[in-house]
């Protein structure tokens, strides 16, 4: 069965759109009833934001921009701490509306980013306002007009800044979250945390170069001072690029070792990304910090890397395993962690590469650890890996609903699984339900719906998930508690002799 995107919900996607528009329309229409109105400064504002996305997006012969560079938000903070919130929503419109955007149709995926950064540019400056920043730049705290001339108030002028920034940052993720919740049935709780946690510092650095720009702006140099500040506000944004780039190189790397896992053994397909899934939701559960929590992520996705070293002839292999096959495959975690040794942003992803099969009673492999002498990853990886490997039907089991199998985790907790892993698995899916999400290759991944018979192609994955038969299955006697049938339908293929999981 081939794996489609989360079923959307148009009518949800829409409304999200349509409300953000008229959010937008709402914060910049007072612009034009004011009478205070800067309208020159709006326009050379606009234009300045204008100008800079579209140098991104097409840049002028001899002018070399950076690959990745994102949005240049300094100018579009600048206006939010020199000018009042509607005229800061105007000065988004154009440029964001230039931006360049993947997908079709293009046209409104360019007004939802227009409408989005209005809405955030107007909040950014409402933020600024309450905390009385535009009197902080022009020299007083209270009652100051702001004038020309008068020296900035610091420090005290960094924190409506940085209120500002944050505000919207804030915003931009709320937006963002809505629509990955209503466009892929995410989690309202969870989609907006990742977009907020990526850029919350990237923004705060922004907001200090348009803060810089809009103190010499108000200086006596005026504006052609404040001009000046566009070539550290490139190198910021220079800066952010070569960290988006590197990240990006990152996930290459990743997708390039799961595809060629993928190649191994291609009914495991989308099976290291619903493991990353789950084991990102223990994490949060456990309430690990972002970078933590990524590490854990990624270590999920990679679990079974080793499984490029394996014969491909064992993996897909009809029947029971012999002693010596069965050792050979046991060796996949070694294998796993020495192909990633030399890839340092993997972190603790390593260790929960090599010990994830590993059990709390030290009858797992490769070095029967016990307990707390198997990293925490490791445990993470171990209880997520079973998960899956119940509800996803195999060669030798169908798959089974998901009460049944987290009542089997359960049940295993303490001898082959971390309880508090297992009670952070089960409290989350019970709080936000399973909805694996399939992001790579998602035209010819497969993914058999918990419930569902054995696919006419299934392989005998069994062999790549060694510790899923007794540790999930049980023996007989064992699997009739839950109601789990236990019967192993190629005559003891699973690695541990019981019916897998």
């Amino acid at each position: 069965m081939r794996v489609r995107p989360p079923v959307a919900r148009p009518f949800l996607l829409w409304a999200v759109v349509l409300c953000t528009v008229l959010a937008a329309l709402a914060a910049a229409a007072p612009a034009f009833a004011a009478s205070g109105t800067p309208w020159p400064a709006v326009a050379l504002l606009a234009f300045l934001y204008l100008g800079c996305e579209l140098v991104r997006i097409c840049p002028p012969p001899g002018i070399r921009v950076p690959e990745g560079i994102g949005s240049f938000l300094p100018v579009l903070l600048a206006a939010v701490f020199l000018l009042p919130p509607a005229a800061a929503a105007l000065v988004a419109l154009p440029g964001a509306f230039a931006q360049a955007v993947a997908g079709r149709p293009a046209w409104i995926r360019r007004v939802w980013h227009a409408a989005q950064q209005a809405v955030a540019a107007w909040a950014a400056a409402e933020a600024f306002r309450l905390l009385d920043g535009p009197a902080a730049l022009g020299g007083s705290r209270s009652g100051g007009s702001g004038a020309p001339g008068r020296l900035a108030d610091f420090p005290y002028a960094l924190l409506p800044a940085a209120a500002a920034a944050t505000a919207f940052c804030l915003v931009l993720a709320a937006l963002d979250g809505c629509v990955l919740a209503a466009a892929e049935r995410r989690p309202l709780r969870t989609a907006w945390r990742g977009p907020l946690t990526r850029s919350l510092a990237p923004h705060c650095v922004h907001g200090l170069a348009g803060l810089m720009m809009a103190v010499l702006w108000r200086s006596p140099y005026g504006l052609p001072a404040a001009l000046l500040v566009l070539l550290p506000m490139y190198v910021s944004c220079w800066v952010f690029a070569q960290y988006q780039r590197e990240r990006a190189a990152h996930q290459a790397t990743i997708r390039a070792l799961v595809q060629a896992v993928e190649l191994k053994d291609r009914y495991t397909r989308g099976h290291g990304e619903r493991v990353g899934q789950a084991s990102a939701m223990i994490a949060r559960e456990l309430g690990m910090d972002a970078d933590r929590l990524e590490v854990v992520r990624i270590a999920g996705i990679l679990h079974d890397v080793g499984k490029i070293g394996v014969p491909t002839r064992l993996l897909r292999k009809d029947g029971p395993l012999t002693p010596e096959e069965r050792r050979v495959i046991e060796l996949h975690p070694e294998y796993g962690h020495e192909m990633v040794r030399g890839i340092g942003f993997l972190g603790e992803a390593r260790s929960a590469i090599l010990h994830h099969h590993e059990r709390v009673d030290g009858s797992g492999y490769p070095y029967g650890l016990t307990g707390e002498q198997i990293p925490v990853p490791a445990r993470v990886v171990a209880v997520a890996d079973a998960f899956d490997a119940m509800t996803s039907t195999r060669s030798y089991s169908r798959a089974r609903p998901v009460p049944v199998a987290l009542a089997e985790l359960e049940r295993c907790a303490g001898a082959h699984f971390d309880p508090v892993m297992v009670r952070a698995l089960v409290e989350a899916i019970g709080r936000d339900g399973w909805h694996p999400v399939v992001t790579a290759d998602e035209d010819d991944l497969q993914v058999i719906p918990a419930g569902s018979g054995p696919g006419p192609a299934a392989t005998a994955h069994a062999a790549a998930a060694p510790d899923h038969g007794r540790a999930l299955s049980g023996l007989p006697a064992q699997g009739a508690r839950t109601g789990v049938r236990t019967v192993d339908p190629h005559g003891g293929h699973d690695p541990d002799g019981g019916g897998g999981a």
